[in-house]
């Protein structure tokens, strides 16, 4: 893994765009896992992926977001820039502008309009024209594939589990998920929707961010934040604007069990994660 700092960042954005040269950069306050991301200025950031299997994602982005973005309801980044490899940084690496926003917070659990907001999204998303779109695959970390892809890795967590959850009520989840399949063709999934990629203005949902595992086909991964964010009527609400069916909503569930056994098998101290068990098993 490379970590990127401002220093390397800025020598990068002078040497690539000179336009932008005298822009401060300075790391943003939350950092994700697959890239380090810097404000240009106040109007662009920098991302710059950590290892070579996120740097498919940056010609991905370039490509598809302004198409994407004429049938979407609310803003998504627009790429500005593309870099390349040099100044001792090995992969291609991205400009973007900056998106004003906060992102969304535990407060909003129990918030049924941002629910249905983060539904309609979704379901814009799905109806974009997906002619030519990247079909799930290691690009993108399998998200919208089969989940028999995890099977291996969600049967070894739930086994360290025992005891810890109800190891038997969890693989009944999973299997359950594993038994269908999305038949219709594949569509658009943004592939990590979770609150910290969802950002708020004036008290309603303003943009959606970070599209690095944009895919195409079964648009289950995307539901997993019912669990992760909502609660009570909006976890209710967010499913029946969905319009999907009780199929998808099973591989969902897989999906959401997947990720939170595999984090708690490394973390036993993760108490959200607990709780994102709990609901997902009490389904």
């Amino acid at each position: 893994m490379i970590d990127v700092d401002a220093v390397l960042a800025a020598r990068l954005i002078a040497a690539q765009f000179p336009q932008w040269a005298a822009l401060p950069v300075r790391a943003v306050d939350r950092q994700g896992w697959d890239n380090r991301t810097f404000r240009v200025g106040d109007e662009l950031k920098a991302r710059f992926p950590r290892a070579a299997g996120y740097a498919a994602q940056v010609g991905k982005e370039a490509r598809w977001l302004p198409i994407l973005a004429q049938h979407l309801p609310v803003r998504i980044p627009a790429p500005r820039g593309l870099g390349v490899t040099g100044e001792d940084y090995p992969f291609a690496w991205s400009v973007q502008d900056w998106i004003a926003g906060a992102p969304v917070g535990a407060e909003r659990a129990h918030d049924v309009a941002l629910a249905e907001a983060v539904a309609d999204f979704l379901g814009a998303l799905r109806r974009a024209p997906a002619e030519g779109a990247p079909l799930a695959g290691a690009h993108n970390f399998h998200r919208g594939g089969d989940l028999a892809v995890y099977d291996a890795d969600a049967r070894a967590a739930i086994e360290a589990l025992r005891g810890e959850i109800d190891e038997v009520r969890a693989l009944a989840v999973w299997e359950m998920a594993r038994a269908s399949r999305w038949s219709a063709a594949p569509v658009w999934v943004h592939g990590d929707v979770f609150a910290g990629n969802l950002l708020m203005a004036d008290g309603r949902l303003a943009a959606v961010i970070d599209f690095g595992c944009l895919g195409a086909g079964d648009p289950a991964c995307d539901l997993v934040i019912a669990w992760t964010l909502f609660e009570g009527e909006a976890r209710e609400a967010f499913r029946l604007q969905t319009e999907l069916d009780a199929d998808c909503w099973a591989r969902a569930r897989g999906w959401a069990l997947w990720k939170a056994v595999i984090t708690l098998a490394r973390s036993r101290g993760d108490v959200e994660t607990r709780r994102v068990i709990g609901d997902l098993l009490a389904a």
